[in-house]
């Protein structure tokens, strides 16, 4: 499987633009009762992440964050269209990633200092899946899933 499918065009959960497509920033705003984080807030973090990770397959050695609640930035319905397409933009830029195989920088997560850049992409690929699939769930529970262009129907 090559990078641009597993991020951008999986074929085993719908492609993340798709995905976040025709979400009012209300809606993605709402807070679900006994759910932990709004939909913007899922993106937010994702955004954090896909950051992070990205600039530290380029080189920049930022240290992670002291506690996992501080990958966890606030956001709001305004923020919603930045954060969407800072987060598909980031994404199309994790697909593209040259060097694969090159060693990443060390990553201080126990199990991930000896990641390679393809190792990171694919470790970002993942956490993005679980966060995206749970923003699939909360769309259905408010209603506005699938987007207008519909969903996989098997």
């Amino acid at each position: 499987m090559d990078r641009k499918e597993l991020l951008l065009s999986p074929l085993a959960y719908m492609p993340p633009p798709r995905l976040l497509a025709d979400l009012e920033p209300g809606d993605a705003a709402r807070v679900i009762p006994g759910a932990t984080h709004s939909i913007v807030e899922i993106l937010a973090h994702l955004v954090f992440w896909q950051s992070w990770f990205l600039d530290r397959c380029a080189g920049d050695a930022r240290p992670i964050v002291a506690r996992a609640s501080q990958g966890w930035p606030p956001a709001s319905a305004e923020a919603w269209e930045t954060l969407r397409a800072q987060f598909l933009g980031d994404l199309q830029r994790a697909a593209e990633w040259p060097g694969d195989g090159l060693v990443a920088p060390a990553i201080e997560i126990p199990g991930m200092a000896h990641y390679t850049i393809t190792d990171a992409l694919t470790h970002l690929a993942v956490h993005n899946a679980h966060h995206l699939g749970q923003i699939v769930t909360m769309r259905q529970v408010l209603g506005v899933w699938p987007p207008p262009e519909g969903s996989w129907t098997w």
